[in-house]
């Protein structure tokens, strides 16, 4: 079976056949044990067996039950690297893995764990390339730590690549913004001066998202929050110097 033929066939695990949506919760879950069922018994070196491991990690994620789908995800990584596998397929395992540890509170695994996507995708593929460029999720995880300083200097060094590989309207350049603006006002030794930087910030890149991706995207929610958000900690810094 070529390729294509087998793409076309593996998306019934995954996606509907009449409405092209993608299966989530419990239906993605069932699905994924279905998959992994029928797969079982081939060897570990075959593609299939690999995959439907895959769909039952992320069938598992889905659901929302992280523990089992971390042990799900951790042995898949291992299985991957004993025979093997590329680069790229290892780092796409990791990153799923990364984020169920997020999920389970883990914070500083999951944060090494996506330190070393970002540093494998770039070996692979440049620093100006859009995958190296999804180090957002890397910026979060240190964003959850509070690391602010370091969410900062990362991404002032990425957002000039975002704009001139990207554009200024793509998606993730507009989620670099918002980290970037996030961790300025986050910041508790943030100045007046960074916190007036990312309202102006948050205030541009809804403009943007509005125009660009529409009122209903779920994205713009992020935006509008992060902006709310940014604008009530502008007020409670300026009201001492407004009654001084």
């Amino acid at each position: 079976m070529g390729a294509k033929a087998m793409n076309a066939r593996w998306d019934r695990w995954h996606t509907c056949s009449l409405c092209e949506q993608q299966y989530h919760g419990v239906v993605r879950c069932a699905l994924g044990y279905a998959c992994w069922k029928t797969y079982l018994g081939r060897p570990e070196a075959d593609r299939a067996r690999r995959l439907s491991m895959t769909q039952l990690g992320n069938g598992l994620y889905d659901a929302k039950q992280y523990e089992e789908s971390s042990s799900v995800m951790e042995a898949e990584l291992a299985m991957r690297r004993r025979h093997g596998d590329s680069g790229s397929n290892i780092l796409v395992v990791q990153n799923n893995l990364a984020n169920t540890y997020q999920h389970l509170g883990q914070s500083e695994q999951a944060l090494q764990l996506k330190r070393d996507v970002y540093y494998g995708t770039v070996k692979l593929y440049g620093e100006e390339n859009e995958k190296s460029l999804s180090v957002v999720n890397y910026a979060l995880a240190i964003f959850g730590l509070e690391r602010f300083e370091d969410v900062k200097a990362l991404l002032r060094k990425l957002l000039p690549v975002a704009r001139r590989v990207l554009g200024e309207s793509n998606d993730l350049t507009l989620r670099m913004r918002i980290n970037y603006a996030m961790a300025l006002y986050a910041d508790t030794s943030a100045t007046l001066d960074d916190i007036r930087e990312a309202v102006a910030m948050l205030e541009e890149t809804a403009r943007t998202g509005r125009r660009v991706l529409g009122g209903t995207h779920p994205l713009l929610e992020a935006f509008e929050g992060a902006l709310r958000a940014a604008q009530e900690t502008l007020r409670a810094r300026e009201a001492p110097s407004a009654s001084a």
